[in-house]
């Protein structure tokens, strides 16, 4: 299974960065995205960057993977690392809020 890591970098060489994430370093393939700076974060395929995230965006998916590495040994407090999703109601994204405001008018 592939599974995209953030990745924060650290150096760049040429068309490759040295990158950390997940308590890893990589040198990672920038050609996709372009040249990048010290401190972006990059979700990494295969030591291939293949996204810019935002920091909250890299925060969120590291949880989602630290919690998944929970469960997969059992551990099933990982709540705490949805703090976004806990305690809220979901919401539907904006495309469809609009597809139920136009039906409920009808």
């Amino acid at each position: 299974m592939c599974i995209g890591i953030p990745m924060r970098v650290m150096q760049i060489e040429g068309d490759y960065a040295l990158c950390e994430g997940m308590g890893e370093q990589r040198r990672v393939d920038t050609l996709l995205l372009g040249s990048q700076t010290i401190g972006t974060w990059l979700l990494v395929f295969l030591d291939s960057a293949r996204e810019v995230l935002t920091p909250g965006d890299a925060e969120k998916i590291t949880a989602a993977l630290q919690a998944v590495n929970l469960a997969m040994q059992g551990d099933g407090d990982i709540g705490h690392l949805f703090a976004d999703l806990v305690d809220r109601e979901p919401q539907l994204p904006e495309f469809l809020q609009k597809t139920i405001n136009v039906t409920a008018g009808d």
